[in-house]
């Protein structure tokens, strides 16, 4: 069998202490048409795979296109999709870049430009621009830090994020925005996100500013889900917590306070530390106090 035909198959038992190790063809670069590698868990269950349509197998590192890796647990499955990536031999790290796609079994889909993947601590990362749509919920920002599974995830600057019930979906849900400088921490499992710096958030009938914002969403047990879903965070939101320099926009009504909690149920805003209410809308003023 040639090089070209050739399938390179390497098994990682970490478990075991196991490691690669460069021969003398690896040390003076070999290319094939398709490469594959495979670790295990402690139970001797496949934890993630990773192959290639083709490599170039260099001292420390091999260079692959058209790459296909997988994460699995007993919850999830992440597939991980790039046209073409590196992954390097002495830190285990798969770099990803050009079309770099991740979907979840739970319905997450997260698209940018490079990622790393760190398969040891389970944890993807990027300097540049991602997009994170989950349900109803579409997240950008720029630079990220998450979990592979997309259970959390950190952005750094640039962060919006859009909550867009499908049209004819009789749901409740209205349609929101939410932006901040940045950064933004958010939980899947615990169906809470962090706004951090200039946030702001645009319902159809108020807008909110504030330093600081803990957003609160409804565990997807209430709604419709699949057996993969039980711990998804729906799109629709409980709560919002503002905490400094608050500022709310009704109408032509503005309101002013330290601290405002939105209560989504109810639609009541509770505000604390000296609020102050401005009115401009006077014309029932003199019918509310008797003149």
């Amino acid at each position: 069998m040639g090089l070209k035909k050739a399938v390179l198959f390497f098994t990682f038992l970490f478990c075991a202490g196991a490691s690669l190790a460069a021969g003398p063809a690896q040390e003076a670069g070999q290319q094939i048409n398709d490469f594959s590698l495979s670790g295990f868990g402690d139970q001797g269950k496949k934890a993630w795979d990773l192959s290639g349509k083709s490599a170039d197998i260099l001292n420390e590192v091999v260079k692959l296109k058209e790459v296909v890796g997988n994460h699995y647990t007993d919850k999830d499955t992440v597939n991980l999709t790039a046209d073409k990536g590196d992954f390097n031999k002495g830190s285990g790290v798969v770099h990803l870049e050009d079309n770099v796609v991740i979907t979840t079994s739970g319905g997450a889909k997260l698209t940018t430009d490079s990622l790393d993947w760190d398969r040891k601590k389970q944890i993807v990362s990027t300097l540049d621009r991602v997009n994170l749509r989950k349900q109803d919920m579409n997240l950008s920002g720029v630079g990220a830090k998450s979990a592979t599974a997309l259970k959390t995830m950190e952005l750094e600057k640039e962060v919006r994020l859009d909550i867009q019930p499908a049209e004819g979906k009789k749901s409740g849900k209205e349609k929101i925005m939410i932006t901040c400088d940045g950064p933004l921490e958010v939980d899947y499992e615990k169906n809470i996100a962090v706004f951090n710096n200039n946030v702001k958030v645009e319902k159809p009938d108020l807008t909110i500013y504030s330093d600081r914002m803990q957003v609160y969403f409804s565990p997807r047990q209430e709604e419709t889900k699949g057996p993969s879903e039980s711990l998804a965070m729906a799109s629709s939101i409980n709560k919002i917590v503002a905490q400094g320099n608050v500022r709310i926009l009704r109408g032509e009504n503005t309101t002013y306070s330290q601290e405002a909690i939105y209560d989504a149920k109810s639609k009541k805003i509770t505000l604390t530390g000296r609020p102050q209410i401005i009115i401009y809308q006077t014309e029932n003023m003199n019918a509310a106090f008797g003149n």
